[in-house]
């Protein structure tokens, strides 16, 4: 049976940049009308916007986030041979940078109560080849960063933020992207700040970490034509840091939004038969997603589909089960295992009200009840 009330999508990207139309419009004429594609004055000025939004010294525009987290590695010389910590639970995307490094990734589990990558568990995983460790602020939520931070001091080891869930986020007072050694960022449409397209960027406070990475971004070179290393072609287009920057201004604003409902679902699904993320200590969430555990996932799914309401699994395999690394073996992972059979993600959006996430929750416990 069809419900006869509106039906929620589970994110619909026409209404959040609805809201932001005349100024994309207008950013989209500028480029438009300066006849300049590539690394021009958008770029610039996204960079130098959003690195002071970040609180660091340096941002640099690249293609994609992915990219963002293999050109790190690149640039502080991590590949063959050499090992990355990464969290067990999290999108594929994180692995797959160390490997196109030419490295090894090493998982760890997470914390089950945070799904975040638990310090307690990384020294286990330290060997002499271990060059960095990679946290994931996974769902928008802030991995817990003081403990690891001290670890990788401790073994001399970088760390590398994967900031591409959590635009705005904080951890002790200090926004993500200014945490680590460096982080990774991806604007993909459906992000807090999401461009028309791909787009990714690196924050960081090392100056010669910067500057390399400027160069390997635009084919290794930083004067037209002279190449000093064998870099690649990942350049954040003008026209995507022109919407980016019409976008950035409301990005607290939005991420308030979140806040607001997603303190809305806990009070509506406190007494519900699911598990919702605990927080980091510290930590201030930007609530990217919002994500509901249940050893009933399937009736779960079935109801909100009767409803009309969208969901989501992130993710519904883990990336040491996924065919990209099946041939390689793999240590025992149960948490990640048993989270990608449990994890749900409900609708959570700027434009959302807070009787739609009531209804929501209304679903959720009949479903389970």
């Amino acid at each position: 049976m069809v419900t006869t009330q509106q039906a929620i999508p589970f994110l619909d990207l026409k209404r959040v940049n609805a809201a932001h139309d005349a100024s994309i419009r207008a950013a989209i004429s500028r480029v438009l009308d300066s006849g300049w594609y590539i690394l021009g004055n958008e770029v610039s000025c996204f960079e130098q916007e959003f690195a002071a939004y970040c609180e660091v010294k340096h941002c640099i525009g690249v293609a994609d986030g992915l990219d963002a987290l293999h050109l790190i590695l690149r640039a502080y010389g991590i590949g063959d041979g050499d090992e990355v910590i990464v969290p067990s639970n999290t999108f594929i995307a994180t692995w797959l940078a160390v490997s196109q490094a030419g490295a090894q990734p090493v998982p760890v589990e997470p914390d089950e109560a945070t799904h975040n990558l638990d310090p307690a568990c990384i020294e286990a995983a330290i060997t002499a080849r271990t060059k960095a460790i990679m946290p994931v602020h996974l769902y928008g939520q802030p991995a817990d960063m003081a403990p690891i931070l001290e670890i990788a001091r401790r073994h001399g080891l970088k760390v590398i933020e994967d900031a591409a869930q959590a635009h705005g986020a904080r951890y002790l007072g200090r926004r993500t992207g200014g945490l680590g050694d460096a982080a990774g960022f991806s604007f993909y449409p459906g992000k807090n700040l999401g461009a028309l397209g791909d787009g990714g960027a690196i924050t960081t406070n090392d100056d010669a970490l910067a500057a390399r990475l400027r160069m390997l971004r635009n084919y290794g070179s930083s004067i037209k034509y002279h190449h000093e290393v064998a870099g690649v072609n990942s350049r954040l287009d003008e026209i995507q840091a022109a919407v980016l920057r019409a976008k950035l201004p409301a990005l607290d604003a939005e991420n308030a939004a979140r806040r607001r409902l997603a303190a809305a679902y806990f009070e509506a699904l406190q007494d519900a038969p699911v598990l919702l993320p605990k927080a980091v200590a510290g930590a201030e969430s930007v609530w990217h997603l919002m994500v509901v555990r249940t050893d009933r996932r399937a009736d779960l799914q079935a109801a909100l589909s009767r409803a009309e309401i969208g969901h989501m699994v992130h993710y519904p395999i883990a990336c040491h089960a996924q065919q990209a690394y099946a041939h390689q073996t793999w240590p025992d992972l149960p948490i990640a295992e048993r989270l990608q059979g449990q994890l749900l993600s409900l609708p959570i959006a700027p434009y959302m009200t807070e009787q739609e996430v009531s209804r929501i929750a209304d679903v959720v416990k009949t479903a389970l009840r």
